[in-house]
């Protein structure tokens, strides 16, 4: 394909990407029609030998491809959390790809280094996090894009685990086969913590160590959220097994129900049972909601960030940010640098090895990465800060009122826990818990087999509830809202009318 050829299919592309989204509303379903292996029958059993026209590959993807697409962009996709897009990362995207590159070092594409650093300044300021985590910070924060929040929590707890090893093991001398010694002896006892609500990426990343996994009790009395005292009494009964707690995750939105772990309380409970500086790495992970922190109202919740270590939040979910973009910040980029930097001659290069220039490679596992600032900052320019609030505000207030059209029906529904951040948790009433249960689980497989709207459920201590977002369109309006829950209405009266 020449230059010629890129021209004419991207203004096709262009064209289906804006009808796309002109249309969005208009999709009849939000699921698509399709079964499992559907598409390999379509497709030849090997890659084609010689060249085909654009026209060929654009009928195929139309064809095949289309028609087997979730559409995550729709007013009536209302699961898991949004996956957003927009018009100016969509742009931004195009450059970046133009501008490919691994980008690992300043060297290899200056621009890209220095405007993640000035880009996740801004965004930082923007969420009201403490100035510790500023790359202009006397602690020398700073912030860091990655690809998910998996990504980020997998990379901190390896920086905690090797700052508490140093910690521990510094008083022996170096290189010493006693340091060594201990330093095993050690990792063998390391358990990483999470409240029992915390995203599964926590539990996944202490795998990837090869380290213990302990869960916080987060219990209904308690919003489902971690409190100080339950993380004071887990980590004292660890302790007293001789076990090693290093590293937590504290979160800002559970994936269940949007709780808000006890930020105070874990703060006092660790700087309470520590002699220094809390030993245990606290980790805030704020994939989703942690973008809410941008709305004045919820501004306090980040003072006491600045006594642990680490925050994430991903711009890619409710940020209007195109996939992927996950923002990290830490309090001291030194516990990054010194567990994941390693410089073969071939990485060397002036900058680098006189410290002038932020080598983004040694923030992150991978070694390669992408210019993920860009889009970032065309969507913080293109929208400007009140444009973000307004979009963040659509979502909590549809929310709000979704709640309001459950309690209407207190006859049918009972609200679990919401409206919060845009998003609520409903069960069906249909007497005690079992039956209600049941009737719940069939309300939502009828609702996601008709495929208008989608939905996803949660458990939550034996408790099946129903989750509904409604943060993860642009063009979403309460006549979306309203068709969601006279499709959830009709399901559940007819759930109930045959005895579900």
């Amino acid at each position: 394909m020449d230059s010629s050829e890129f021209r004419t299919a991207a203004a096709e592309a262009i064209e289906d990407i804006t009808k796309y989204y002109d249309t969005i509303t208009s999709q009849p379903k939000v699921l698509p029609s399709v079964t499992p292996g559907y598409l390999r029958p379509l497709l030849p059993e090997s890659a084609p030998e010689d060249p085909e026209s654009w026209q060929t590959i654009h009928a195929d993807l139309q064809s095949h491809i289309v028609p087997g697409i979730t559409h995550w962009q729709s007013p009536s996709f209302h699961a898991f959390f949004p996956c957003s897009s927009s018009y100016p990362a969509m742009l931004a995207e195009l450059y970046s790809n133009a501008f490919n590159g691994a980008h690992f070092n300043w060297i290899c594409s200056p621009a890209v280094t220095e405007l993640e650093t000035i880009v996740l300044d801004w965004l930082a300021q923007l969420l009201n996090l403490p100035p510790v985590y500023l790359s202009t910070a006397p602690t020398r924060g700073g912030g860091v894009l990655h690809g998910t929040a998996s990504e980020a929590i997998l990379t901190v707890m390896v920086a905690a685990r090797d700052k508490f090893l140093r910690a521990r093991t510094a008083h022996l001398p170096a290189d010493s086969e006693e340091k060594e010694e201990e330093t095993w002896r050690l990792r063998s006892k390391l358990v990483a913590l999470g409240s029992e609500m915390a995203h599964s990426s926590t539990k996944k990343a202490a795998q990837v160590l090869g380290v213990r996994f302990a869960t916080v009790p987060a219990p209904a009395e308690t919003g489902y959220a971690m409190s100080g005292a339950a993380l004071a009494s887990t980590v004292a009964a660890l302790r007293a097994k001789g076990l090693e707690p290093f590293y937590l995750t504290a979160t800002l939105g559970t994936t269940d129900t949007c709780a808000v772990d006890d930020f105070p309380g874990i703060k006092d409970a660790l700087l309470a049972s520590d002699e220094q500086d809390s030993s245990i790495w606290v980790h805030v992970d704020a994939a989703y909601a942690g973008s809410a922190l941008i709305l004045p109202q919820n501004a306090h919740l980040t003072a006491p960030f600045a006594a642990f270590h680490s925050f994430n939040v991903n711009p890619h979910k409710w940020m209007l940010t195109n996939f992927d973009c996950s923002a990290l910040w830490v309090r001291d980029r030194a516990w990054l640098v010194e567990s994941l930097s390693i410089k073969p001659a071939y990485l060397r290069n002036q900058f680098s090895e006189a410290g002038l220039v932020t080598d983004y490679r040694d923030w992150q596992i991978p070694l390669g990465r992408r210019f993920r600032s860009l889009k970032l900052w065309f969507v913080l320019r293109a929208y400007g800060a009140s444009g973000i609030r307004k979009h963040l505000e659509r979502g909590v207030r549809l929310g709000e009122r979704f709640a309001e059209m459950v309690k209407a029906r207190g006859d049918l529904f009972e609200i679990v826990t919401g409206p919060r951040y845009a998003l609520v948790v409903f069960t069906c009433k249909a007497g005690d818990r079992e039956r209600s249960n049941k009737v719940t689980e069939a309300v939502l497989e009828s609702v996601n087999g008709e495929g208008v709207i989608y939905l996803t459920p949660t458990t939550l201590h034996g408790l099946y509830g129903i989750r509904m977002c409604t943060g993860s369109s642009q063009v979403i309006e309460e006549e979306h809202v309203q068709k969601a829950f006279d499709i959830i209405v009709a399901a559940t009266e007819k759930a109930l009318a045959d005895g579900q």
